[in-house]
């Protein structure tokens, strides 16, 4: 299996030293050595030639390494910081493998408002193996040690989390988890590598959706895992190869152009959504604004510590109830109705009022207009 260790490029000091944006580009980047192409190639191929038993040049099937999907790896890790990368065919398949790292009757202490997806596996895959998962309010970091028990194996955290965009104190909460044994994850997808890197602040394995940020063109779906601990990484690429959850070489091919331009959707994500939660925060028409990124929010504190920005991310509560909501749905025209939101409404604070928006990259005006307009209809003062 060839190792996502990207420090193993003759370049990858220097890489190391360069910004983001440097990072992105050229990391686990090696011009073709037959062609000379300066892009990494697709490679489609399943088994690759060994020159005797065992012998090859660092792939022998694509389930268990594949240079495409080692690119993306390589560019990842580098991103966040770390030195290793493992990429899989959705989050959800990246959750489940570090889920069957753990042995049977362990415990997970995870944060209350979390991705449905992730609360779904926890509370009807993960229970039927063994693994039990107590949800906890990390509005206060604190909270971790009072649910903490002998066989708590992980931390599962989610900041800003999703819809309500609350912050979780990735430093103290690793602080706490590892007095007791206990590793970190992070889900770290709202944010980005460039808005944010937990490994720095104490977390021993980040991962992403790659269907989001890092991917940014809503044509892959793929997730991965990031450590710089050995032996996470060791235990994790065993099963990766061995449950099988691997994306094809062409979601990686598409994943790493994506993630070439990622610093630069970043900032205007972050651009446009900083413009329009204060847009919204000035209406009359909505009653409160849920941005990182405004002084309004509680933790904005926290945000400007552990984090380089705000993300492009934003939640309200429209003045009315679901049907006033629905009509400033059907009357924006450059956002787009897509997934709805799960789990415990009710305790989470999910009122049937509360929307949701996912910025773009458009130009930061159009989208402006559009928000107000479409309050401007959907609220009669």
């Amino acid at each position: 299996m060839a190792s996502s260790k990207y420090f193993n490029d003759d370049h990858a000091e220097h890489i190391l030293q360069a910004k983001f944006g440097t990072r992105a580009i050229h990391a686990g980047q090696h011009p073709d050595p037959v062609t000379g192409a300066v892009i990494p190639p697709l490679s489609l191929s399943t088994t690759f030639k060994q020159h005797s038993a065992g012998e090859h040049n660092g792939f022998d099937y694509s389930r268990s390494g594949n240079p495409s999907r080692h690119a993306f790896e390589t560019a990842v890790a580098a991103l966040e910081g770390a030195k290793y990368g493992l990429a899989f065919s959705s989050g959800s398949a990246t959750t489940a493998t570090i889920v069957s790292s753990l042995p049977a009757g362990s415990h997970i202490v995870s944060v209350n408002d979390v991705y449905g997806g992730t609360y779904r596996y926890f509370t009807k895959v993960a229970s039927a193996l063994g693994v039990e998962v107590t949800f906890v309010d990390l509005a206060d970091a604190a909270n971790v040690a009072s649910v903490i028990r002998p066989n708590t194996k992980l931390v599962w955290v989610e900041t800003p989390t999703n819809p309500t965009l609350r912050l979780v104190d990735i430093k103290a909460v690793a602080e706490i988890a590892h007095k007791h044994n206990t590793k970190l994850v992070v889900d770290n997808t709202f944010m980005s590598p460039f808005f944010q890197n937990p490994l720095s602040l104490g977390a021993d394995i980040v991962v992403h959706s790659v269907t989001k940020y890092i991917n940014g063109h809503s044509d892959v779906v793929m997730g991965v895992a990031v450590t710089s601990n050995e032996e996470i990484y060791t235990k994790l690429a065993f099963l990766q190869n061995s449950i099988g959850a691997v994306p094809s070489a062409f979601d990686c091919f598409l994943a790493n152009r994506g993630l070439k331009t990622l610093h630069l959707r970043m900032r205007q994500h972050a651009t446009s959504a900083q413009a329009i939660a204060e847009a919204l925060e000035a209406s009359p028409r909505v009653e409160n604004v849920i941005y990182p990124g405004l002084p309004s929010h509680p933790q904005h504190d926290l945000a400007k510590r552990q984090q380089k920005g705000f993300g492009g991310m934003i939640s309200f509560r429209i003045k009315g109830d679901l049907a006033t909501a629905n009509a400033f749905l059907r009357h924006v025209k450059f956002f787009t109705l897509a997934e709805s939101l799960g789990g415990d409404r009710a305790t989470l604070g999910i009122t049937e009022n509360l929307i949701r928006l996912s910025v773009g990259i458009e130009d930061t005006e159009d989208l402006v207009a559009d928000v107000l307009a479409a309050l401007e209809a959907a609220v009669k003062l």
